[in-house]
This record gives structure tokens, sequence and C-alpha cells, in this order.
């Protein structure tokens, strides 16, 4: 039985650029509270929260690790997140499981690309974000005040202190409750005015009273903080340096005392119906043992000796080993075996799970990342908000080494899909190749490496082929006879057709109408010549790519009354089709992309050149502070599938990006002539 209660829990997320710090506040503060005997060091391989061969090999985090500990009567669930832009996906799905974001910031780097997007989504997500500053030791006065002020022009005049530095960066003063003292830079008694000033401006009955009175009743207080937090009014700062420790102590005291608990942080975007064909609407869980159970799943992975482990957090009613709990609107219920209590790859059986816990549950198959578990009630539908997960762009051909391997390359490749929503792995039927995509080259490397790590599975690997599409832009008529006599029954059919666009707003790309009449082709034979046609569709009439935005309309033709056959009017159809599609001036669609890159301002001049060369058009520039630029465009993919090291290159590795799909447009001339000039063509049919 737990000894702590729902208003004891601090559910806590550490996001992030790479190289902040995450993994050593973690280690830091298990340290400190006593669950781990020896500080542990990201160069030494052996943090409790990097605990994956490929963590230890990169020195970097690649996914999610939850870790808990107890400070005082305070149970604490930390979810170290990874920072590399690559592996954002592993960082956005653990939002909903928490009530507050660590944001941390290198004090020597300032605020870097994934910074801005995780404080933006937690914004968006009306998640309360606080600021810590790490490494202080190694920054200066001048530096850290420098810092604050970019962060106040980067994010908002509600940044502010919550302590400052001291003694030579050695400790960190609280400003909340000290009025005056010294500190490393500032004033403690400008940073206390500020900090309340915000905080009361949230209650106007709690400002009238603090302007006549200057000072606010500490539970009044608290209730406007955590006020201030849930509406984005107020994101404090504070100070701390892992490497000496200075400020962490103060960091848990701070947190036990003012982060909201899963009674007081806002509620998660559920969606639910209250009826099988009822609208659907916002629903909030409510953190009561008494209600029907539900939980999210947010992170899925497996473990090699446990098999497959579900994360999940807890939001509303109890959950107890071995219960039974549907899965979204499955109405078959999944058995909830062992709970499992997590400490990065350590698992500690638990018997039941409180609102507000993070939990796991192991060999349960069916459950995938953002899952829905619950007791039945009179919801239905019962989902969360979808992620803004971004979509992945790169890609890379794979296939097995070994011939043997392909059945078990699947199944590795559905284990890792379950667990990272931004790997993909596609057949892609216009280039046939089997395409696995992720938001980087690093991100697929370590894909590639946890194939090879954890299933022994090689892969050969090949850049990955534009998948274009083909269309039309005019009308045409085609027509096309099949006969065939071998002896004995033969085979006839005649097909008239006509082709126009469709425009690329249809909702399936492809119409097949029959205007056929008095009989010129009986009706059976219709689905035949449709099918013909649909075979190059998928196949391609001319470059050997899907085609789409076509009506097709089949307004005559003739038929045998013996020889007449289905895969007669097959062929007849498919190359009625390929006659009118060449005279209905085809073309080619190619994939354009969003294309957001973050670099230095004094390559903003040559970043744009290089994207309006690659055909790119620029939608946007701004200059960001801290000498920083966002270039914003719409370029082909074609042109922009090897961007992350041609940035690196231009940027001396201090750029940025990432790309998302947008739309498809025309190809130019060129591109058309040389894809079609590697086309073979259709072989004679059968």
């Amino acid at each position: 039985m737990a000894e702590y209660t729902t208003a004891d829990i601090r559910n806590i997320a550490l996001v992030g650029h790479a190289g902040a710090g995450k993994t050593s506040l973690v280690e830091r503060l298990l340290h400190d509270v006593g669950v781990t005997g020896r500080l542990g060091t990201i160069e030494d391989k052996n943090t409790v929260c990097d605990y994956e061969d490929e963590e230890k090999h990169h020195g970097h985090s690649l996914s999610a690790a939850v870790v808990h500990f107890d400070h005082g009567p305070k149970r604490y669930n930390l979810i170290d997140t990874p920072g590399a832009p690559d592996f954002l996906g592993a960082a956005i799905p653990v939002l909903p499981a928490v009530e507050t974001a660590f944001v941390v910031i290198d004090a020597t780097r300032g605020v870097q690309t994934v910074t801005r997007r995780m404080m933006t989504i937690c914004a968006e997500r009306r998640l309360p974000r606080m600021i810590i500053i790490n490494k202080i030791d190694a920054a200066t006065p001048d530096q850290l005040e420098e810092l604050v002020e970019h962060l106040r022009e980067t994010f908002g005049n509600e940044c502010l202190p919550a302590n400052l530095p001291t003694g030579g960066m050695q400790g960190v003063v609280n400003v909340i409750d000290a009025e005056d003292g010294e500190t490393d830079f500032s004033s403690v008694a400008d940073a206390h005015t500020a900090i309340l000033d915000q905080i009361v401006e949230i209650d106007d009955s709690l400002m009238a009273g603090y302007l006549e009175t200057g000072t606010v009743e500490k539970q009044a207080l608290h209730d406007a903080f955590e006020k201030a937090l849930r509406e984005a009014h107020l994101v404090p700062m504070l100070f701390v340096s892992t490497r000496t420790g200075a400020g962490v102590k103060e960091l848990l005291d701070f947190t036990d005392g003012w982060a909201p608990s899963p009674l007081e942080g806002n509620p998660r975007p559920f969606q639910a119906r209250t009826g099988e064909n009822a609208p659907e609407e916002e629903w909030h869980a409510e953190p009561n043992p008494e209600r029907h159970a539900v939980a999210h799943v947010f992170k899925v992975t497996s473990d090699p000796f446990v098999g497959k482990l579900a994360v999940f957090r807890v939001h509303q009613g109890v959950v107890k080993a071995n219960s039974q709990l549907q899965v979204n609107d499955e109405k078959k219920p999944v058995r909830v075996g062992h709970l499992l209590t997590l400490c990065g790859k350590e698992h500690k059986e638990t018997d039941r799970a409180i609102p507000g816990d993070i939990v796991a549950v192991a060999k349960v198959e069916e459950l995938k990342q953002n899952d829905v578990l619950h007791e039945p009630s009179i919801y239905s539908g019962l989902h969360l908000r979808p992620l803004p997960v971004p979509e992945p762009m790169m890609g890379l051909a794979i296939e097995p080494k070994s011939r043997g391997d392909e059945a078990k390359l699947a199944g590795a490749i559905h284990k890792l899909t379950d667990e990272d929503p931004t790997f993909k792995v596609e057949r892609v039927a216009a280039t046939h190749q089997t395409v696995a995509r992720g938001l980087g080259e690093l991100h697929l490397r370590i894909m590639l490496e946890r194939l090879k790590n954890r299933f022994g599975i090689e892969v050969t690997t090949a850049p990955q082929k534009v998948a274009y599409k083909e269309t039309i832009g005019a009308k045409a008529e085609g027509h096309h006879r099949h006969k065939k006599q071998t002896g004995g029954a033969g085979q006839f059919g005649e097909v008239y057709l006509r082709v126009e666009p469709l425009g690329q707003d249809a909702e399936n790309g492809f119409e097949f109408v029959d205007d056929t009449f008095g009989g010129s082709i009986p009706k059976q034979f219709l689905p035949a010549i449709e099918k013909g046609i649909r075979s190059v569709l998928s196949g391609g009439a001319f470059a050997g790519f899907p085609m789409t935005g076509v009506r097709v309309s089949v307004y005559d033709g003739k038929y045998h009354p013996v020889d007449s056959k289905e895969i007669a009017f097959m062929t007849a159809g498919k190359r009625a089709f390929i006659d009118a599609v060449g005279k209905a001036r085809p073309s080619l669609l190619e994939p354009f992309v969003h294309v957001e890159v973050t670099a230095p301002n004094e390559y903003m001049g040559d970043l744009t050149s290089d994207l309006i060369a690659k055909r790119g058009r620029i939608s946007g520039t701004d200059v960001l502070p801290g000498d920083m630029c966002i270039i914003r465009a719409e370029a082909p993919l074609s042109e922009v599938m090897n961007y992350t090291s041609q940035l690196k290159s231009m940027t001396a590795g201090q750029g940025a990006f990432h790309m998302e799909y947008s739309h498809d447009e025309a190809a130019p001339p060129n591109v058309v002539q040389d894809v079609m000039a590697s086309f073979k063509g259709h072989g004679e049919d059968d």
C-alpha cells in the first residue's frame, strides 16, 4: 500500500536541448536523496537514466527514462527526456503524464533550438513550466545576468528568477521568502518585489490587499503562485550546478512547496463521447480514487528481461495488480498483471497505483503508445487529444543482409515502431523500396543500431528515392481492342474511354464512371475494366509512380458472346487508359516540405541563397534574441533529403532544422524528363 497520497505526488518532465544537463540533474537528485550511493556521470557511462547500450556509446539520452524517489512525505516521478532534435518523438509523448516541465538550460550556451520548441509545445498544452539554469559554476555573473534578460526577451516578462546565485555560485537565495541579501548579480530586493508583483497580479483581491499592507498570507500566496503557473502568468527561473550540487537541495525544497500536485495541475486534454452516436467533447479526469480508473500509456519499450513494457500514468481511480481494464474502445479487457515502479532499468513490484502514480505493466502485447486504459463507464471513444509529434521525413531504403531475415526484420520493426511514433517503415510501391523514416540522420542510425543490438538483424541501406506521383493536365480519349486467338476459345474485348483531371483535392484521387449505353459492354465486365485501370494507377502509366487526380469515363466498346472474358476487358481497359494518359498532358507531382532552419545570424544570407538554389521559396525570416535567426521555407523534398550534413557544413555545426510534409506540386520539365527516361515502360500483356 502506498504511504503517500495524491497530494504528495510531484510528476515532472525534464526537457530541453541536448547537453543542458538533464540526466546529470536527475543523477544529482537521486544521489542527494540517498537512492544512489555514487554519483554517476555521462563520461563514466553509469547514470541511472542512460542505461541503453546506444545511450552509453553515444553519450546522449535517446529515450525517455522514468525514476522515482521519496523526499520527506513527497513522492517524485521524474521523466528524463532526450534533447537532440532527432529524438523529440521520445520527449513530447511524456508531457500529458506530468504536471510540471523543468526546461533545463545550459548557463554557458543559453537558449537553443529544442529549448524554444519545448517551451512552445508546453505552453500550447497548458503545462506549467519552470526554467532550470544549470552549470552556473561554469558561468560568470555577467553571463547569468545577460541570460536572464535573454530569457525574458525570448519567452516573455513572465519569466522571473525565483532564486539567485550567491557566494560565488556556491549557493542560492530564495527571493520569494527573502526580501534582501547578497547575490552574485542583481538584487534580492528587486527580484523579490518583481516575482511577488507577478504572483499577486493573478488575483485582484489579493493584489488589493498586497498593495494596502505590503504582505501576503502564505497560503494565499501559494494558491496564487500555482494559479499563475497554470495560466502561464509566471515561469520561475531557478539556478543549479549539477557538478557542485549548488542549488539542488533548494530546488527540491522549492518543488516540494510550490510545484503543483496532480490535484492542482491543469487537466489533461481527453476527448470522449457519452454514447455511440454522441458528438465528441472534451473530458477531464478527476484525481479521485473512488471513481472508475483511467490511465494513459505514454511509453512502450521492449525490455530484454521482462519483454514488452508499457509505462502509464493513472489520471483517475485506482489501478490494482491483476485488474481487468479496457483499452480504448475495445470491449474485451486486458489483464494488468504485475504493476512495476521504475527507476531507470530497475523495476520493483507494487500492488496498486493511485491517481497521479506512474507505473508500468509487462507483457501486455495489445498496448501501444497513447492508448487509454479504463474501467467500464458511460464514456466511449476515450482518448487524448493528438500530440504535436513531428512527422518523420528523412528516409533510408533498407533490406536485410541475410535473405532468411525478412520475417525476423518485420517483427523487430513492429516493436521499434511501437516504441517510437516518429520512426516509420513502409513499403513504397512507387519506388519498390522498403523505406525507414525518421527525424534525422542520427535518429535513423540509432534505430539501425537497435535492430542489430537488440534483435541481431543487420541491414543494407541505400538512398531513398523520391516518391513522385503521376497525374494529367487535360482531357483525352483512349481506345484499345484486345484480341487473342490461339485455338479454341479466344479472348476479345474492346474499350473506348476518356480521362480528365479530377483535381488534387478529391478525396480518393480517382473516379471511375460508367457512361456506356445500349449494352455495348455488358455490366459484368465493367469491374474488370476498372481493375485494369487501377493496376496502372498503382504502378504508373508513363514514369512508374502511382497516379492520382484522374476521372475515367468508359463510354463505348464491343464484346464477343463467346470469346469475351474478364481478362480480355481488364487488358483492354488497361491499354486504353495508358493510350489516353499519353494524350492528356501527363505530368509529375513532387512532394514539397516545410523547412524551418535555426542558425546564427551571420549565416542567414548564405542559407537563404542555398535554399533558393534548391528551388525553395522563402516564406519568412525572423531575427531571434541571442544573435540567432529562423528561416522558413518550402522546398522540394528531392533537394533537401540530405540537408542535415549540408547545414552542419555551412554553419560549422551550429545550425538545426526540421521539416514536415507540405503538399505536392508539379515538377519542372527537366525533372519529368529525367524520371521518364529511367522508366522501362509496360511490357506486353499475356
